[in-house]
């Protein structure tokens, strides 16, 4: 299978392109990832201490607060985004 069957490309040049791409991408969405978990064990660490201190495990108006913010900065898919992202940080309520 040549590169140009992998990647669509209809040119040698372009399946290069393609690929020097797709391997970027890779790198960014192994980076995403490790941001993500990052994102999470924080997350951990502010539910521990506001349980500890009495306090509910979820803030609705701090998750609100990031709805806002992705959906400002991303559009209307980064309120879909921002969910998954609560969802993976905090769990299902």
């Amino acid at each position: 299978m040549t590169a140009t069957d992998v990647t669509g490309a209809r040119t040698p040049e372009a399946a290069d392109v393609i690929t020097g791409a797709r391997e970027r991408i890779d790198a960014l969405d192994d980076r995403i990832i490790g941001l993500i978990q990052e994102r999470a064990a924080v997350s951990a660490v502010i539910q521990e201490a506001r349980i500890g201190s009495g306090g509910r495990r979820v803030n609705l108006s701090r998750e609100m607060e990031v709805l806002a913010h992705y959906r400002e900065a991303l559009g209307k898919p980064g309120t879909t985004l921002a969910m998954t992202l609560l969802e993976l940080c905090r769990g299902k309520i």
